[in-house]
């Protein structure tokens, strides 16, 4: 039997190497944050949102994503930095996350926040400053250190986000380690090794990501795939919704994982709502359009970078530039500068492909008979693809949003809104802002609302003694004998 005793363990990698000692960094960090108080903490918070918001560094990290990522457009990705970043510091404004947060005297519960430490922030290359910016700012809330793991692609911009976070922090003598980001070139094994050796995983992008993230040893929070489905039914005013979807579809180039992917309308509302999305820009392909461009998008059965983020102008501009059989159709569609392109389709499946998620401004229509019958339908796209992330519905009657909710396999249900717009939080509904959203066991995640920096918290419960009160047995199953007897 041959003995190990002498045998030296493994040198660690470069990648194990260089997260170490960023995450000893974070940790003498966060150390230190550990013993700020609620009012120190909310300057920081401050700073780190001021870093994105103000107008010329706003811009300069929204031009920079778009150049280094070629996805999405600069003017909406400003909106969306301003957005989604004001909207975050209005939640967490008055929010208690130092010290005692609640107590409860009837029951006799004092919860008094606590850090995780040092969380481990995933973020994808369709968001690049606001993503990263969003986790780092509700990991800071709860006094935690925060080093994110962007996307390759999205590298120099988080970097030049911290960059500016940095300089403000060092204008309130806040310690910088408190945020990094991994050294570039990022790769799958420093992002593997900082979700091991961190205290917190939040991943957003990718499945491939997410599940990374799960199975990663670490706690950790994962999103579910997108695939939105909204609903127009015949009582909807079809000139709003029409206004609402391209809203949603067009912004910043589809990126979102809100963005509408399909569109399913009750026959009799159909023609109708057509009508007022042609004049908004839409453009519907016939069933050689839709096949030419559906070997663009899918050349080999995966989702093309071609057309991911591209805006619809672009992708008939490079469909007319293949020289297809359909190349003087594809100019003149271009030349019309469409809003969107929609398709027509009935099935759904790996063998319907329009019927997944196509991040671009594409939009499947699914044409039925009935209210129930686009139930169904919206039931048979997220088997296949995006349960549990939300459906949307543009309608005159509210109960049928409850019959979704208490129905369909979805955490939200966005009712006569722009989907991608309500969908994380807007300053027209109750959402918290957030770019992470929870998509429950029907999305393989193990939470179901949006991420909020309560998901970055410890809370730790003193209990104290109360009066008693023990029920009879009646009180208990009163009810229930009443009903079935008791034996």
């Amino acid at each position: 039997m041959q003995s190990n005793e002498g045998a030296t363990a493994p040198a660690p990698s470069r990648a194990a190497t260089v997260v170490a000692e960023l995450v000893a960094r974070a940790r003498a960090a966060q150390r230190i944050a550990d013993g700020y108080d609620q009012a120190r903490i909310d300057d920081i918070v401050a700073a780190a949102g001021w870093a994105i918001m103000a107008p010329d560094r706003n811009r300069a990290l929204a031009e920079l994503a778009v150049a280094d990522t070629g996805v999405g457009n600069v003017p909406d990705k400003i909106r969306k930095n301003h957005r989604k970043t004001l909207g975050l510091l209005r939640d967490l404004q008055g929010a208690r996350s130092v010290g005692v947060i609640r107590e409860d005297e009837a029951l006799g519960i004092i919860e008094i926040a606590r850090p995780v430490g040092v969380v481990c922030a995933v973020t994808p290359s369709t968001n690049p400053a606001a993503t990263p910016a969003n986790k780092i700012i509700n990991a800071l809330k709860g006094r935690n250190a925060v080093i994110v793991a962007p996307s390759p692609k999205g590298w120099s911009t988080c970097a030049r986000l911290i960059e500016y976070i940095h300089d403000q922090f060092d204008r309130i003598g806040a310690p910088r380690d408190l945020v990094q980001c991994l050294p570039s070139p990022v790769d799958k094994a420093a992002t593997g090794e900082l979700m091991r050796q961190c205290d917190l995983v939040v991943a957003t992008g990718s499945q491939a990501n997410v599940r990374a993230a799960y199975t990663c040893g670490t706690p950790a929070f994962g999103v579910g795939a997108g695939n939105v489905a909204g609903i127009v039914d015949e009582t909807a005013d079809m000139a709003a919704a029409a206004d609402r979807i391209l809203q949603s579809k067009t912004f910043d180039n589809a990126t979102s994982c809100s963005s509408e992917n399909s569109l399913v309308v009750v026959d009799q509302a159909c023609d109708a709502l057509l009508s007022a999305l042609r004049e908004r820009g839409a453009v519907v392909l016939d069933g050689a359009r839709r096949d030419e461009l559906a070997q663009l998008m899918w050349p080999d059965g995966k989702l093309s970078a071609a057309v991911i983020g591209q805006s619809a102008q672009a992708i008939a501009t490079r469909l007319a530039e293949r020289g297809a059989p359909g190349q003087a159709a594809w100019q003149d569609i271009a030349q019309r500068r469409p809003a969107i392109l929609i398709v027509p389709d009935e099935g759904v499946g790996s063998a319907h492909p329009f019927s997944g998620e196509k991040l671009s401004p594409v939009l499947t229509l699914y044409r039925v008979a009935d209210f129930d019958a686009a139930a169904q339908t919206v039931r048979r796209i997220y088997a296949y693809q995006g349960a549990g992330h939300s459906v949307g519905l543009h309608s005159a009657r509210p109960e049928r949003a409850l019959a979704l909710g208490l129905t369909l396999p979805v955490s939200r249900v966005i009712f006569n809104q722009a989907h991608c717009i309500a969908t994380g939080g807007s300053f027209d509904n109750g959402l918290p802002f957030s770019l992470s959203m929870g998509c429950g066991t029907w999305g393989g995640n193990n939470f179901s609302e949006n991420m909020n920096y309560r998901h970055y918290l410890n809370i730790t419960r003193v209990s104290r003694p109360i009066a008693e009160r023990v029920p009879t047995e009646r009180e208990i199953f009163g009810s229930y004998f009443d009903r079935y007897g008791q034996a």
